[in-house]
C-alpha cells in the first residue's frame, strides 16, 4: 500500500478490491488532476472524501501513478546531532525536514545531502540508512505535479550556525529534542510524520 498526499489528504493506492468508506478507482482509468480537484474543494468546504485508486499488481500501482502527472524527483534528509536532536526547517509556516529535487544524473544520496548543507548550512552529512519514499502532490505553473521524495537518516556532529535558504522560502532551521519535535509534528505535514515513530507522534 502506498499513500499520496494531497495536502494532508491521502490518496490510498493498494491491491486491495475495496477499502470499506472509499471511492474505489482503477488506477489505469482514473483521471487523476479530477480527483485532485475534488479533494481540494472538499478540504476547502472541511467536508472528507477517501479516494482508493486499485491495481491488482503491487509494481503496476507505482508504474501507473508515474505516467499520471509529470513526476518531480527529490532526496531529503533525517539528520541527527550527537545530542540526538533533529533539524528542522520553517517554510510555508510549517515545521519540515529539508528536501530539494535532484539534480540531472544525480543519485538520491548525492541530493539529499547537498539539499540539506544547501538549505541548513550543516555540513558533515553522514547517511545512516534509507528510511521511506514519500509521495505529495504539488502546483506549479497551474500544473499538478508529483513530488517523490527519498528520505534518508544522516548524522553530523556539525556545531557551527544553522543558516536558513532565503530564497528557497526557509525561514528558520532548528534542532529540535524529541519534545520540541513532538510539538513541531502538530505543525506539519502528513508526509512529514510518516517518518517519525509513535514514541514523537504519541
Amino acid at each position: 500500500m502506498y499513500k499520496v498526499f494531497v495536502n494532508n489528504t491521502p490518496i490510498i493506492l493498494s491491491t486491495k478490491k475495496s477499502i470499506e468508506g472509499y471511492i474505489k478507482i482503477s488506477i489505469k482509468e482514473v483521471d487523476l488532476p479530477s480527483v485532485i480537484r475534488d479533494i481540494l474543494q472538499k478540504e476547502a468546504a472541511k467536508i472528507e472524501v477517501k479516494y482508493h485508486l486499485y491495481h491488482k499488481s503491487e509494481d503496476k500501482l507505482i508504474e501507473q501513478l508515474y505516467t499520471k502527472l509529470p513526476v518531480v524527483v527529490a532526496g531529503g534528509g533525517k539528520v541527527y546531532n550527537d545530542k540526538k536532536e533533529v533539524l528542522f526547517i520553517r517554510r510555508n509556516d510549517k515545521w519540515d525536514l529539508p528536501k530539494g529535487k535532484a539534480e540531472k544524473k544525480e543519485d538520491m544520496e548525492t541530493a539529499a545531502i547537498r539539499e540539506v548543507e544547501e538549505e541548513t548550512g550543516v555540513t558533515g552529512l553522514e547517511i545512516t540508512k534509507f528510511l521511506y519514499r514519500t509521495h505529495h502532490i504539488f502546483k506549479r505553473n497551474g500544473e499538478f505535479r508529483l513530488k517523490v521524495t527519498y528520505w534518508f537518516e544522516m548524522k553530523t556532529d556539525y556545531k557551527g550556525e544553522l543558516i536558513p535558504q532565503l530564497n528557497e522560502g526557509i525561514t528558520k532551521v532548528k534542532w529540535k529534542d524529541r519534545k520540541k519535535a513532538k510539538k513541531a509534528l502538530l505543525d506539519s505535514y502528513e508526509n512529514i510524520k510518516q517518518l517519525f515513530s509513535y514514541e514523537y507522534l504519541g
